[in-house]
């Protein structure tokens, strides 16, 4: 199966940006990818951070939700909206959203972005939390070709994220990173995310210099589970695309079973029962355990 990520240089206007989307859709779909994933921000990267309210819309409705709901119906295809700004109760806070539209154009997974950005320098500082509410919830679909993991690009960083969602087949990773942080850890993460979860990674993302003067580091790519980068575009608009191989996954998490070798579940307690004992802990390894204590 074909998969692509789109790589954009968004502008602030929201009608330019929608049209370079639908364009970049209908170039990765007649190539032959069945699921296209689109970048961060990519309906706009503005000119000053409140920008977003003025093309916020409400969930469900909206030129956003139409163009993407349209073009997975027109081509019979799975649609990864990057993200987008949905209202929320504040009027001066959105969430950053993404969602996936089935071919039939339906939305089958809503991402709220959970870990949002903040980074300063000395020159500049940069902190999503000013506009936008945090999500709460991990979220992942099920589809005809695996399950699907999703997030946002600072999310990447945290890799419990990704250990919470248990076995996916593809993480979605549409990001807009800074050439600061890119060109420093994007790829690594990118792979390590792939590694550790033995699963494709598709991260579309925006790069180039934008109206604002902002940077963003580019480099959308395909991963695949033994941590192998299948395809890369290192700046400008354009489609990334690879196979999504099924057989490939089943062999990596064959031959190198770790996702069935873990000794931690997602709140980092051993596999094995552990018991209180006073104040400490005591493991219980079975029937052949003595009372030994680990305090």
């Amino acid at each position: 199966m074909k998969i692509a990520a789109i790589q954009m240089v968004s502008a602030p206007d929201l009608a330019t940006n929608l049209a370079t989307a639908a364009r970049l859709i209908d170039q990765a779909a007649s190539d032959g990818a069945q699921l296209v994933s689109l970048p961060e921000y990519f309906v706009q990267i503005g000119l000053h951070e409140t920008d977003k309210f003025q093309i916020a819309e409400e969930f469900g409705q909206g030129p956003i939700l139409e163009m993407l709901a349209s073009k997975a119906r027109q081509h019979d295809i799975w649609v990864a909206g990057g993200s987008i700004p949905i209202k929320t109760p504040d009027p001066a806070k959105v969430t950053n959203t993404a969602l996936l539209f089935s071919p039939e154009g339906e939305v089958v997974a809503r991402y709220d972005k959970m870990h949002l950005f903040s980074y300063q320098d000395g020159t500049r500082h940069l902190d999503e939390g000013r506009t936008m509410v945090a999500g709460t919830a991990k979220v992942t679909a099920d589809t005809p070709f695996g399950r699907v993991g999703m997030s946002i690009c600072y999310d990447l960083r945290f890799p419990e994220l990704y250990r919470a969602m248990g076995e996916v087949d593809l993480i979605l990773v549409p990001s807009a990173f800074t050439v600061p942080t890119g060109s420093a850890h994007w790829e690594v993460l990118l792979r390590a995310r792939a590694i550790e979860n033995q699963c494709y990674v598709l991260a579309a993302a925006q790069g180039g210099t934008h109206a604002s003067g902002r940077q963003t580091y580019g480099h959308s790519m395909l991963v695949d589970p033994w941590g192998e980068v299948v395809a890369l575009l290192p700046e400008g608009e354009g489609v990334v695309m690879g196979d999504m191989n099924s057989e490939r996954l089943k062999s990596v998490r064959q031959n190198l079973q770790a996702l069935r070798h873990r000794r931690l579940n997602t709140e980092g307690v051993a596999a094995d029962r552990l018991v209180s004992v006073g104040k400490g802990f005591r493991e219980l390894n079975g029937p052949g355990n003595r009372g030994g204590s680990n305090l």
